[in-house]
């Protein structure tokens, strides 16, 4: 293969992973506390290509945890983390985390996640409400009914998110250091929920620009296509 064709194919599987991060990002631009998949690019040296051609390469994507904006919805059950951690959450294998706060009650009164995982206080026991009476939920998440304290919501934070792994549904397992209490200066927001941080005009302009980009690599494949072809056509116009 040539190299301005091992080149631009390179540059078109790299843009077709690209889209398709893009494509979910724009799909989770209105999902509560989604967190963005970028990617991370990186060179190297095509075997295949047999010239030494630098390629561009899509290493790996990496998850942008910066905090979304934070949308007051009125609704008591609602809660949004202003600074760094996860809300904690009893998954079917474990512990999970999520910065979505869309929370509801069971009908056991059980505090759990719209997919109706339980919610986990401080401790590890998870919150259970009596009745319908309104909840209170103040900035160090402690959680208060008809005056009484009835528990705490867990915040766990991570040295470093990177062994933080998406599970899907807006949730993460950990696959690294055990999660630690949130640091100083984390605030519980009741009555609010954290928005994508997404930002839908930023990722449409995004994809766009890898759609136009992958035309431009399909027009460098043809040309040279085009090119190699013209080159045989020629040999053989000499040789004969």
């Amino acid at each position: 293969m040539d190299p301005l064709t091992a080149i631009a194919a390179s540059g078109l599987r790299s843009r077709i992973e690209s889209l398709d991060l893009l494509a979910n990002n724009v799909a989770n631009a209105t999902t509560g506390g989604y967190k963005a998949d970028r990617e991370f690019y990186s060179l190297y040296i095509a075997p295949e290509a047999n010239t030494g051609a630098v390629m561009p390469l899509v290493e790996k994507p990496w998850t942008d945890f910066s905090q979304g904006t934070l949308r007051a919805t009125g609704n008591p059950l609602d809660v949004a983390i202003a600074g760094r951690g996860f809300f904690v959450v009893n998954g079917p294998a474990g512990a999970l985390y999520t910065r979505n706060g869309s929370f509801r009650a069971s009908a056991n009164g059980t505090l759990m996640t719209a997919d109706g995982w339980p919610v986990r206080g401080s401790g590890g026991a998870v919150i259970q409400v009596a009745g319908s009476h309104p909840l209170e939920i103040s900035s160090d998440g402690t959680v208060r009914q008809n005056g009484a304290v009835i528990g705490q919501l867990a915040i766990a934070d991570f040295t470093s998110n990177a062994g933080l792994v998406k599970q899907g549904n807006n949730y993460f397992r950990s696959a690294g250091p055990p999660a630690a209490a949130a640091p100083q200066g984390t605030e519980i927001r009741q009555g609010h929920l954290e928005d994508s941080n997404t930002g839908s005009a930023e990722a449409a302009v995004r994809l766009i620009g890898a759609m136009r980009q992958f035309e431009m690599l399909q027009k460098a494949v043809s040309l040279g296509a085009d090119m190699n072809l013209r080159a045989i056509q020629e040999v053989a116009r000499v040789g004969s």
